[in-house]
């Protein structure tokens, strides 16, 4: 509980010096309509880092880098269904409603191959996942011939990626909902506790008896539905989709999950902290912008900061060792 309170804790301070200085920098950074628009901009990344969390608290190198990948061939497949099915002009509801169950499965879908080639073939999740994710670009690049595909606005798709409630973005909500149910899911269902420790000491849950193959399995499913409802509000977002949109999210997906104290060597990542931790990760991107810093340097900020947490972490869980290791010597030395 105290590592959570502390990454926590640590988000919440980042976020405030992140809207203090941005209200410094630029009168406009703390306007109502900026708020909403980086508010927008987080869930599509989001999801995707949720995803990556899921897969990393799984333990064994667990990670998952086809997430946007799956996204776009979610968005693609279900556009070419759902335009082949309704006009969306026409018939906006249906035609919004089939596209959105289709990105769904088709992510789902997506994430159940991952894990069945994980779990039962012994596959390691780095290079199982890289190939799936050239799998699915290849996918999306052959549907599309390459091109981008016009799934256009109708009313329904257009509110999903772009309305508000109660002056909120409605996919933030949507984001947040996810992250509720997610947590909740982690925090009290077995599932959640087998996950953690399965990741935490593989060796202790086999002998456990917990079904580490189905745990997986599940775990790389929900990481491909999170990637297919990525792709559902990058569509609701754009008039278009294309396989080759965000080709820096994979990147960015791994720095929120690391931001926000996820393991890699599996055993503890907390949804709440994913969440704050994309926040902040927007604010800080949108502060470049009103700075003027251009792209490359973005993704060089991005690469260096991921390093830099890695880092952080490594030498973390060594000082933690240690303290263990003293604690441990310390009852003998007050013996003799």
């Amino acid at each position: 509980m105290r590592k959570f309170d502390g990454h926590f804790v640590l988000l919440l301070a980042l976020v405030a010096v992140l809207l203090a200085t941005g209200g410094l920098i630029s009168n406009t950074y703390l306007s109502v309509f900026n708020l909403q628009s980086m508010a927008s901009q987080v869930p599509e990344i989001g999801l995707l880092a949720i995803g990556v969390m899921l897969a990393m608290c799984a333990g064994n190198g667990g990670i998952d880098l086809s997430g946007i990948a799956l996204a776009n061939l979610a968005g693609v497949t279900s556009g070419l269904v759902a335009i082949s099915l309704f006009d969306a002009t026409q018939s906006p509801l249906l035609f919004t409603v089939a596209f959105a169950a289709g990105a769904v499965v088709v992510g789902l879908l997506g994430g159940l191959l991952n894990g069945l080639i994980i779990a039962r073939l012994g596959i390691t999740p780095i290079l199982c996942t890289l190939g799936t994710q050239m799998l699915y670009t290849g996918l999306a690049v052959v549907l599309s011939d390459g091109r981008s595909l016009t799934i256009g606005s109708p009313d329904p798709l257009y509110a999903l990626g772009n309305g508000l409630i109660f002056e909120i973005p409605t996919s933030f909500l949507i984001f947040c909902g996810v992250g509720v149910i997610l947590g909740g899911v982690l925090r009290y269902t077995p599932y959640g506790l087998q996950l953690m420790l399965t990741g935490a000491n593989p060796k202790a849950a086999h002998y456990s008896g917990f079904p580490r193959t189905r745990i997986i399995a599940v775990t790389y499913t929900l990481s491909g539905m999170l990637a297919g409802l990525s792709g559902l509000i990058i569509a609701a977002r754009n008039v278009n989709v294309k396989w080759d949109y965000g080709t820096s999210y994979l990147l960015i997906a791994i720095l929120i999950a690391v931001m926000a104290g996820v393991r890699p060597e599996g055993g503890y990542g907390r949804v709440v902290c994913v969440v704050l931790s994309a926040v902040v990760l927007q604010l800080l991107s949108s502060l470049l912008n009103f700075i003027g810093l251009s792209n490359f340097v973005r993704d060089f900020a991005w690469g260096a900061l991921l390093l830099c947490f890695l880092a952080v972490g490594r030498f973390a869980i060594i000082e933690q060792l240690g303290t263990i290791f003293t604690s441990l010597r310390s009852p003998r030395a007050s013996k003799s």
